[in-house]
């Protein structure tokens, strides 16, 4: 493959599966392990240092140029001059993951599952062809933010917490002078805090819920001190700012010329009811995060739709196993938990790939499933407190003006996807996708894929369908020629 030389030293006399083979004159290269990891964020890299300090031999494959994923993503060195590194255990679990030889393939895209459902395929960065073999596949591709269109929604200036937050923690560069923070989920208050941070007034944090609200539910937080500590920073750093938290509020609209300059809100309960507009440069709109199942779907694995939130995730057990023998789910891939409870996951996938080889340990075990399930209590308490995204979705859903932009890859409106879902695909999401091309474009429905699920259920009047796109390959745009050299040659052999 063009400029891809990346080669690892095996044992002295023993030649090492992880070493590049090359298929030949087309381009391409296989690389073979005993593990691959898909995803370099907390749950990838916990099970990959688990695994190879076992002395399996690991791949690990992101897209990002590093890893770490969003959670452990390396700040500029001005901000680390500015706040300190506030996550120092990423920097220690990369070195670690390095120290043991795991085989890093930071800027690889992975994208498709050939035939056999054992060897995946991937761009390298210099667009090169690359085969990736392994016993056992852990999916750990982490989560996508849950966006729902409003007009106006399409400005510069209207972003997502995510992007948000990235630019504030990592580069110290605020997305506006004075912003809005909005949507629901306990992902909104770090992201203010972040904006304060990086210098930004924050008008207010319009929350969809209200949990904040004191209540007999959100008594049961104090079983859980570390977060509640977590919750109170951040409370705390807000209170010093005096930046509002309006419960109860959702955006429903923005205007400008040429960006953001005004925000609209309104009531949850009556989005079609506006209650006020204030004047902004930015505006961050986010509602939680959604599982990315496209590469597990693609592999074979039972998928379930969540009524309460509206999403699709991998069936898996305690130890992230799926229904396609020696491929697991990881990580938010599983089902949205925070970082902690990433972790935990990563490290029982590890831990149940080892006791199948005969190398495991079972207290290890115990102990860690003893940990998910107490995370896992806090993640059932924190959903409890927050509204149910899927009842968020029917609401905005139906208070969205035909004329706004839903799918902006193909600019697809609100109410060309009522008319093909109302008149010509019976209801069904696939067959709207078909009619109205929402979902078609470059991002291949991760944006606008909640929102037109949320429209196709109205006009089936409530029926809960498919909550989610078919997974297509390739999962991510790939240049033409990836595509015509994989295409000459059929995947063969086995994995390491």
């Amino acid at each position: 493959m063009r400029g891809h030389g990346r080669r690892t030293a095996g044992r002295a006399g023993v030649p090492d599966p992880r070493r590049p083979r090359h298929d030949g004159g087309d381009g391409t290269m296989t690389l073979s392990h005993d593990v691959l990891v898909v995803g370099g964020g907390p749950a990838g890299l916990s099970a990959a240092a688990r695994l190879a300090a076992a002395g399996l031999t690991v791949a690990i494959a992101d897209e990002q140029p590093e890893l770490g994923g969003q959670y452990f993503r390396r700040p500029s060195p001005a901000v680390l001059r500015a706040h300190g590194d506030h996550r120092p255990e990423g920097g220690r679990l990369i070195a670690r993951v390095r120290e043991l030889g795991v085989d890093c393939l930071t800027g690889h895209l992975v994208w498709g599952v050939a035939d056999d459902g054992r060897t995946l395929f991937a761009t390298a960065p210099d667009g090169g062809a690359v085969r990736l073999r392994a016993r056992h596949v852990i999916v750990a591709t982490g989560a996508y933010e849950r966006t729902h269109p409003f007009p106006g929604w399409q400005l510069p200036g209207v972003t997502t917490p995510g992007f948000a937050q990235h630019l504030a923690a990592a580069d110290g560069t605020p997305v506006g002078r004075r912003v809005l923070v909005a949507g629901s989920g306990p992902f909104l208050l770090p992201v203010a805090c972040s904006l304060l941070d990086a210098g930004a007034e924050v008008v207010a944090v319009a929350e969809a819920g209200h949990p904040y609200t004191p209540s007999l539910r959100a008594t049961a937080a104090l079983r859980h001190p570390a977060r509640l500590r977590e919750l109170a920073g951040y409370m705390a750093r807000l209170a010093r700012a005096r930046v509002p938290i309006w419960q109860g509020r959702v955006v429903t609209g923005a205007s400008g010329d040429g960006r953001v300059s005004s925000v609209t809100v309104a009531a949850t309960a009556d989005p079609a009811r506006p209650l006020g507009s204030f004047a902004v440069d930015a505006v961050c709109v986010g509602y939680g995060f959604r599982p990315q199942p496209e590469l597990a779907r693609l592999l074979g694995c039972e998928i379930r739709a969540d009524a309460a939130t509206g999403d699709a995730a991998p069936v898996t057990d305690a130890f992230g196993r799926t229904s396609r023998p020696g491929v697991y789910v990881v990580g938010e891939a599983a089902g949205i938990g925070g970082v902690h409870l990433a972790r935990a996951r990563g490290l029982l996938a590890a831990a149940h790939i080892l006791g199948a080889r005969g190398a495991g340990d079972r207290r290890e075990v115990v102990r860690l499933a003893a940990r998910a399930r107490a995370l896992g209590r806090f993640t059932a308490l924190s959903e409890a407190l927050y509204p149910s995204p899927a009842a968020l979705q029917d609401a905005l859903a139906g208070a969205l003006p035909d004329e706004t932009v839903v799918c902006r890859c193909e600019a697809v409106t609100a109410a060309d996807v009522r008319a093909a879902a109302a008149d010509r695909a019976g209801g069904d999401l696939n067959a709207t996708k078909s009619w109205s091309r929402a979902g078609m474009g470059p991002c291949q429905g991760r944006f606008c894929g909640f929102a037109v699920a949320g429209l196709v259920r109205a006009a089936r009047e409530g029926e809960r369908g498919e909550p989610v796109f078919p997974a297509r390959q390739p999962v991510r745009p790939v240049p033409v020629e990836t595509l015509l050299a994989l295409g000459e040659q059929e995947p063969e052999g086995d994995a390491a």
